[in-house]
């Protein structure tokens, strides 16, 4: 990665609450990607915080707010004339849609079978899983991630290893590299 590239996360990366809280603590200050959704990608993620994973409605507009209070940029909005052009899973013409106008070049999503190559390429557009994107991410900036990680397993109250334990269930491999260099030191 050069720069730092427009990245659409999808509803299912939102609604993992401590790889969101990764991801989005990356997207802070100094920045390595910027971050982008749209109202409809944060409502699937709503749904399935609350739905799914029994969060209260409270707890779910609090999320909402306060990725519009830090991320008041990463929303995506007047992308619906573009969704008839999409070719990708119906379900999701709506996020490769949005990463179009939002002229985003990566998706982060665990569902890639609905991101095909195919589908995403005509529009420089290209679906990565979370451990993958993370693992670059890694690989160009292993001491700014390394701190990163620290201070949100400071703030949620664990130590580095408890917060790579709960990681570890969605991005393994992601792991395993952060992993192999605190074992080196």
């Amino acid at each position: 990665m050069t720069g730092t590239p427009r990245v659409v996360l999808d509803a299912c990366v939102l609604a993992n609450f401590s790889l969101c809280d990764a991801l989005l603590r990356l997207a802070e200050p100094p920045r390595l990607f910027e971050p982008k959704w749209s109202g409809e990608i944060v409502r699937e993620t709503t749904r399935t915080l609350e739905s799914k994973l029994r969060w209260p409605g409270s707890l779910t507009a609090h999320f909402e707010a306060e990725l519009r209070t830090h991320f008041s940029e990463a929303w995506i909005g007047g992308y619906d004339q573009l969704i008839p052009w999409m070719k990708n899973d119906d379900k999701d013409r709506h996020v490769v849609a949005a990463a179009v106008h939002g002229e985003a070049t990566i998706i982060v999503t665990f569902n890639l079978r609905h991101f095909r190559p195919e589908h995403l390429e005509p529009w420089g557009i290209a679906a990565q899983h979370p451990q993958s994107f993370l693992s670059e991410v890694f690989r160009q900036e292993q001491v700014l991630v390394m701190a990163k990680l620290e201070q949100q397993a400071a703030d949620r109250g664990r130590t580095l290893r408890q917060l790579l334990d709960i990681l570890n269930a969605t991005v393994p491999g992601f792991v395993s590299l952060v992993s192999d260099l605190i074992s080196r030191k």
